[in-house]
């Protein structure tokens, strides 16, 4: 729990980011990369070389994954990579244009105490212009949170949208002997259990308002819905009825969570406050009703009925209860989540024996398939800046966390060996 504790003290923007107009503007992976050069920070005392080590690991990994930038070859470098360049006035751009790189990335670091203090900035080689710079102040060990929060703005400096790498990802392992839940980076780093239930615990979701998660857990016998704060380790029973209490997401505001409950026998989709009590039936059927995933405006809902026979994927309007119907392909549809932009729902079909990852969009058109295979590819989440999509893939008996991109490219396996890795889910931005 001390590392998650370990927050950055100072993040303070040294350049207003109206600078961002530049000529420099991509959106998404598959379009033309943007040439970047990424050089070693620099240490700006005795400050160990492990931290710049570190960091560029860690903006390597990030700006690789987005597909967004074509990062220049460092045997290539010229003199200008070895000056610090904390200033425009102090940066060789005639170097980096010889490499026909269109922006270039400087920094430095120093240890002032027992504070760690990392200067870091993003230029524009063509305008000679600083795009983006921050000055972080942390603890030693901060690294790698210091270098994920720069990934982030080179990504809103160049794209106009903020990245999802200084954000967390919960997940359920099997690596204490038990289902429980789990925290890490975004690369997979610094896992953290959250739970000891000794049970079978599932189905995680972040709240948008604060440091909190939501999941169902068999500890007391039957599937009830719990809340976790993260940093206190305070935990309660937010829906404990007869029967199941599964599948909670909060609502975009934070202030409801939509659940599976099967009162009745029945298993059908409700609203709840974030004190347990019910707010609004969404559906009354014969059929079973689970898996629900707000839309990004929160006025709809969708889920997996197999009120027409086969599990396919429905959407319900909340004020209106009307129930339409989006997938009617395939024999099983599972688990969908609605993009954070609300152009597309992601979700999962079995196909040749195995799930893969599909993505439609609301109004039914658009339906594509992502990912091809051996392997069941289940539970996909997106991120919060919707470029990239989390899930869990079985593969020969054992079960892994991978992230990709939304275009079905970039695939990379996030956990380590050593258990089985299910039900993932995306928090947002983690100031």
């Amino acid at each position: 729990m001390r590392r998650i504790q370990s927050l950055l003290l100072v993040v303070a923007l040294l350049v207003p980011l109206s600078a961002q107009a530049v000529r420099i503007e991509i959106s998404a992976p598959g379009e033309q990369t943007i040439p970047l050069a990424l050089t070693r920070f620099l240490p700006m005392d005795d400050a160990s070389k492990s931290v710049a080590t570190e960091i560029d690991q860690v903006l390597n990994a990030d700006l690789d994954l987005s597909g967004l930038f074509e990062l220049a070859d460092r045997a290539a470098f010229l003199s200008d990579a070895e000056k610090l360049g904390l200033h425009s006035t102090q940066v060789d751009f005639a170097q980096w244009r010889l490499l026909g790189v269109d922006a270039v990335v400087k920094g430095g670091y120093r240890l002032e105490g027992d504070q760690l203090v990392v200067e870091a900035r993003l230029y524009d080689v063509i305008t000679q212009r600083l795009l983006t710079g921050r000055r972080y102040v942390g603890s030693p060990g901060d690294e790698r949170r210091i270098a994920h929060s720069f990934a982030d703005q080179i990504m809103l400096a160049l794209t106009g949208k903020k990245g999802p790498f200084n954000s967390r990802l919960a997940y359920i392992s099997t690596r204490s002997g038990h289902k429980e839940l789990y925290l890490m980076e975004v690369d997979g780093h610094n896992p953290i259990r959250l739970t000891d239930h000794r049970s079978i615990v599932l189905d995680p979701d972040f709240s948008p308002v604060r440091k909190e998660i939501t999941f169902t857990s068999y500890k007391h016998a039957n599937p009830d819905l719990y809340r976790k704060e993260i940093y206190t380790g305070r935990e309660a029973r937010l829906s404990q009825r007869p029967g199941l209490n599964t599948g909670g997401r909060y609502s975009p505001d934070g202030s409801e969570v939509v659940v599976t409950l099967s009162k009745g026998n029945n298993s059908d989709i409700y609203l709840l406050g974030t004190d347990g009590t019910i707010h609004k039936r969404l559906t009354k059927h014969w059929g079973i009703d689970v898996a629900p995933s707000w839309s990004p405006d929160g006025d709809r809902v969708a889920f997996v009925s197999d009120r027409r026979g086969n599990p396919h994927l429905f959407i319900v309007d909340i004020a209106s209860l009307k129930v339409v119907r989006l997938t009617f392909e395939g024999k099983y549809n599972a688990t969908p989540d609605w993009s954070p932009t609300g152009d597309w729902i992601v979700f999962t079909r079995r196909t040749e024996g195995q799930f893969d990852i599909f993505m439609i969009r609301p109004d039914g058109s658009g339906e594509h398939r992502l990912t091809f295979g051996p392997g069941t590819k289940e539970h996909p989440r997106f991120s919060p800046d919707g470029r990239f999509l989390v899930y869990s893939l079985d593969l020969n008996g054992e079960k892994s966390i991978h992230v990709i991109r939304t275009d079905g490219t970039g695939d990379r396996r996030l956990s380590a060996p050593g258990g089985n890795d299910t039900h993932p889910a995306w928090s947002g931005h983690w100031q």
